[in-house]
């Protein structure tokens, strides 16, 4: 296990990781008092739902420029920009909120700015890892990268609601702009030691380095039958899992708000396990067949969920899905690291980030109105099944197969 955090031995890594581990656990401090102070002043779902909804379309709209940017520029100073942006507008936020301005039109605004600057944080963080370094020590590095988001978010939510508790959703917030000011700090002796790796220079248009983007994809089978299916399995995936899961433990298995936490709860447990198991490994060989054949497991279990089991098998099946979908995230980008040019490193990482993502919101809506029609139970089954064909229907193709 001690091999799993070999990477934290490479200096410039391990600030970057521990300022980004920071910085997430500030990011969870924000979302419950976001959600506490919507809750308290509006009572409004609508009004929930707007946030997300202001937060997620820019990064949507960005994802291929900012891809294309931070293939032009130096990847570090993006990141601590987005950083000191991030916390200036927070801390704007902690303090209207303790002087108790703080109007619901402002948190649209900060949402907005926040979707913007991660469709350039993403992609930056993510072709910035390969840079400092070294292709043995990628996966343990990408392990422990997932790892801290586990824990901040197994921890996370419970602090920040202590911390609302104790000093009000203002000192939350405040608590994370200090997050994102630290994170920025740990950046400053990465950019001299390794001097920000720069990339030439070059002339032409920004539409012209993102169609090289989309280039690279569409050349490659692997990668843009993987982004498709992904994108497309989607809507089989949320709707069950993001939807329908509370009315199944609810209605079905008469379980309370407590089941349901603990379905998360060991998704996570199954994650860490699995973060510590390929952070140990120093290549990961057969990379299609592992990475098709975890996901599509996770279709299995899906299906599982919804047959009549009992509640220990509902949350065996989310201790098996949460270890599959961090085994499947970690040998994904694993490969993009290593078998993606340097240069397109962060254009292709928005591609897939746009790619998966786009027809997310067509699996909330399908699976809101099909939970309401045909009732959870038969969201979980038809889902699952859809969503395993579809992945085994990627896997017949020889380039996925013989990707290692």
């Amino acid at each position: 296990m001690i091999s799993s955090f070999r990477a934290l031995r490479l200096r410039p890594f391990a600030l970057l990781w521990s300022g980004q581990t920071i910085s997430r656990l500030g990011d969870r401090f924000y979302q419950v008092a976001l959600v506490w102070w919507v809750l308290e002043k509006t009572g409004s779902a609508v009004v929930m739902g707007t946030v997300l909804i202001f937060f997620e379309v820019p990064m949507l709209i960005f994802a291929l420029l900012g891809g294309a940017l931070v293939d032009r520029w130096p990847r570090l100073p993006v990141m601590m920009l987005s950083d000191l942006r991030r916390g200036l507008t927070v801390g704007i936020m902690a303090a209207l909120a303790y002087a108790n301005l703080l109007q619901v039109w402002h948190i649209y605004v900060i949402s907005l700015i926040f979707g913007m600057v991660d469709a350039f944080f993403q992609p930056a963080y993510r072709a910035s890892v390969p840079e400092i370094v070294p292709v043995e020590h990628l996966p343990s590095a990408n392990s422990l990268t997932s790892l801290s988001g586990e824990v901040c978010g197994i921890i996370g939510p419970a602090l920040g609601a202590g911390m609302v508790a104790l000093g009000g959703t203002s000192s939350a917030f405040a608590l994370d702009a200090l997050s994102f000011m630290i994170s920025a700090v740990c950046l400053l002796p990465i950019l001299r030691l390794s001097g920000s790796p720069r990339r030439e220079e070059r002339a032409g248009s920004i539409l012209r380095d993102v169609r090289a983007g989309l280039g690279t994809v569409f050349a490659s089978p692997w990668l843009w039958i993987t982004i498709g299916v992904a994108g497309i399995s989607n809507i089989t995936y949320v709707g069950p899992m993001d939807v329908a899961l509370p009315f199944l433990i609810k209605d079905h298995l008469h379980g309370q708000v407590g089941v349901l936490g603990l379905f998360y709860t060991c998704m996570s447990v199954g994650a860490l396990l699995a973060a510590f198991w390929l952070g140990r490994t120093t290549r990961i060989r057969k990379r299609g067949l592992k990475m098709y054949g975890v996901w599509m497991l996770i279709g299995v279990m899906v299906v599982l969920i919804g047959l009549p089991i009992s509640i220990p098998g509902v949350l065996a099946a989310a201790f098996v899905i949460g270890g599959a979908n961090t085994a499947l995230s970690l040998i994904w980008v694993n490969t993009l690291q290593e078998q993606v040019p340097r240069e397109l490193q962060g254009r292709v990482s928005s591609v897939d980030f746009l790619g998966s993502s786009l027809l997310a919101p067509v699996g909330y809506a399908i699976g809101g109105w099909a939970t309401a029609i045909l009732g959870p139970v038969l969201i979980f089954i038809v889902g699952g099944i859809l969503q395993t064909g579809l992945i085994g229907l990627g896997l017949l193709h020889p380039k996925i197969r013989a990707l290692d």
